[in-house]
């Protein structure tokens, strides 16, 4: 019996090993670019600190919400507040943006296949805008500041087409799916696109784009969770991941001027 003594001292310190070094999975949903890229990028120094990161990409804007509702994810991060705003009320959900989760600005911007500059815009011109309220007003706004449009109020982030108040070039406005903007330029004159939209057609923002949103853009993604989970242990070391110099670096090289860091 005394023989087991030692045998059983080394499989407790074992088990105390196991237990102690445990990794705690933290599921986030992501779009594809540059979200999902920028999560993989930290996951190597969560798992230092014993968090598993696992990354579930979605390619639209609604899933990801759902996912965190449902309990599916532990959180996502591909939206700004005012997304997050207009889908809590239109959906009666309590999402929350996680404590000081601001990552990155993705200034929103307008292509063409048809034009070189907004100049050559020709009357009657049809221009497609993403269908969800908060980047509906957002690019109307942009619109806007290029002298295209006039609006009621020039500051109202959930403006729509009926609070155009001048529209001198008679532009039609097209609303359409945020992911089907990029494949819309075929069919229309101009076409106001997400930029993690426009990376993942393989244009570059500071390049193709014939205007764009300023790096002051209100419009930071951020983190989002429930309620319940947004100030666990997990999300603040992921939090304190994404805030680092390293990310910063990351996000200027890899994206040149088309992500821009908001910490």
């Amino acid at each position: 019996m005394r023989k087991l003594i030692p045998t059983l001292t080394v499989f407790a310190a074992l088990v105390a090993f196991s237990v102690a070094h445990a990794q705690e999975t933290l599921r986030v949903a992501a779009s594809p670019v540059p979200h999902a890229e920028i999560l993989e990028f930290v996951k190597p120094k969560l798992r230092a600190q014993g968090i598993d990161l696992e990354v579930k990409v979605f390619s639209d804007y609604v899933q990801p919400n759902l996912a965190v509702a449902d309990k599916v994810v532990d959180a996502n991060f591909f939206q700004h507040q005012p997304y997050l705003d207009a889908f809590n009320r239109d959906r009666k959900t309590s999402i929350v943006a996680v404590p000081n989760g601001l990552v990155h600005v993705e200034p929103f911007g307008a292509y063409s296949l048809k034009i070189k500059r907004v100049a050559d815009l020709p009357d009657g011109a049809t221009i497609a805008v993403p269908t969800d309220p908060s980047n509906t007003g957002r690019a109307l706004v942009l619109l806007q500041k290029q002298g295209l449009i006039k609006l009621k109020d020039p500051t109202q982030i959930l403006a729509t087409t009926r609070d155009i108040v001048e529209n001198p070039k008679r532009l039609v406005i097209r609303a359409v799916d945020p992911a089907l903007l990029p494949r819309a330029l075929q069919d229309v004159d101009l076409a106001l696109i997400n930029t993690n939209y426009a990376l993942e057609a393989k244009l570059v923002p500071t390049r193709d784009a014939l205007f764009i949103e300023g790096a002051d853009s209100p419009y930071a993604n951020l983190l989002a969770a429930r309620t319940d989970n947004a100030g666990s242990a997990a999300l603040k070391k992921l939090t304190a991941a994404l805030h680092t110099p390293e990310v910063k670096k990351f996000i200027e090289e890899k994206y040149k001027g088309a992500v821009v860091p908001a910490f």
